[in-house]
């Protein structure tokens, strides 16, 4: 996918360039600075000598000696004052010279840890916020790949009250199902009630789903055959014109790379991960009843038992079909994230 929250060691990220969080001699220091320069050996801080040091929101580049990429691009992140005085531009700025950079030198992946969120004291939440848009923001224009790179939970923060009303809404949808059913007889009921409400899965042919409400009556295979619906890509592809939208304008949003959307477009019966069907159900800002019909068309369903589904759920119901941000949410509670 496009924009990929990680949990990795940047130094060992083999991507075509990773990015420094520098402090402005360029000289190395402590954090992400110190192990990159210690991973890449002498030669990156004899090269570093020769730059002449860097500004806060500026970013220069060199080689990447004894790491596993070809380029690292140095940027020097704002110290935290208390927010008042351009530290947000400033780190925007960051990402953006960066990733300018690395367009510049035609790298396809590159690799950022969270600018500003140690040393610098910058709030781990509004600099994860400010990541997340700036490069979004350049996604929208380029192609290229990039990885977010946290090193451990504790690097990790999404805003508090996010967190907690996402708890909340698991904790409502999640556990009270799950103890409801280990009462006698309960999980029986519950399991008939969803028979009774929701279409069951009946067959799954060429990719093309088909539920036994939309065959009354005994019917012979050929008749079946004869009555599967649209496929997930076909319902996309309908979904796309009928929302006005441009092939491109929909993968990107739903941070999906654009060779797999051709494989999608070229392929009436390809079988896309849920993950996937979600991202383009987001993307299309389709309500909760169209996501299901999308998941079906594809084989899956929107379940309860499931705190990614519930999660995802929680901001389709709240009109938020923002990918970056939900992806946050799940991987702050350690769940897949939607794209490919």
């Amino acid at each position: 996918m496009p924009l990929e929250i990680v949990r990795n060691d940047i130094t060992k990220m083999k991507v075509d360039a990773i990015v420094n969080a520098a402090n402005e001699t360029l000289l190395g220091g402590g954090g992400v600075d110190g192990a990159i320069h210690r991973a890449a050996g002498p030669g990156l801080l004899e090269e570093c000598r020769g730059l002449g040091g860097c500004e806060a929101g500026a970013a220069k580049i060199t080689g990447a000696y004894r790491l596993p990429c070809r380029y690292v691009i140095h940027t020097v992140g704002p110290r935290w004052r208390g927010g008042g005085f351009g530290e947000r531009e400033r780190l925007e700025s960051c990402y953006r010279s960066a990733l300018s950079l690395a367009r510049e030198k035609g790298c396809r992946t590159v690799a950022f840890p969270l600018i500003s969120a140690g040393a610098f004291g910058y709030p781990r939440d509004l600099a994860l916020r400010t990541a997340v848009d700036t490069v979004s923001g350049f996604l929208a224009d380029n192609e290229m790949t990039v990885y977010l790179v946290i090193f451990d939970r504790a690097s990790y923060q999404i805003g508090e009250k996010l967190f907690q009303d996402i708890a909340a809404y698991i904790d409502d949808h999640y556990v009270e199902e799950h103890t409801a059913a280990r009462r006698p007889g309960e999980e029986s009921r519950i399991l008939r009630q969803r028979a009774a409400e929701e279409p069951v899965l009946s067959a799954d042919l060429d990719g093309a789903a088909f539920s036994r409400k939309s065959l009354p009556g005994a019917v012979t295979l050929d008749e079946a055959l004869g009555r599967i619906d649209e496929s997930f890509s076909q319902m996309l592809l309908r979904k796309i014109d009928e929302r006005g939208m441009t092939d491109a304008q929909c993968y990107k949003k739903a941070n999906i790379d654009r060779k797999l959307f051709s494989k999608i477009r070229s392929d009436s019966h390809y079988r896309p991960s849920k993950p996937t069907v979600l991202a383009f159900a987001i993307a299309l800002e389709l309500p909760l009843e169209e996501t299901r019909e999308m998941l079906m068309k594809a084989g899956f369903a929107l379940s309860h038992s499931n705190k990614f589904d519930i999660i995802v759920e929680f901001f389709i119901s709240r009109g938020n079909y923002n990918v970056y941000e939900i992806n946050e949410a799940l991987f702050a509670f350690d769940q897949n994230l939607l794209g490919a």
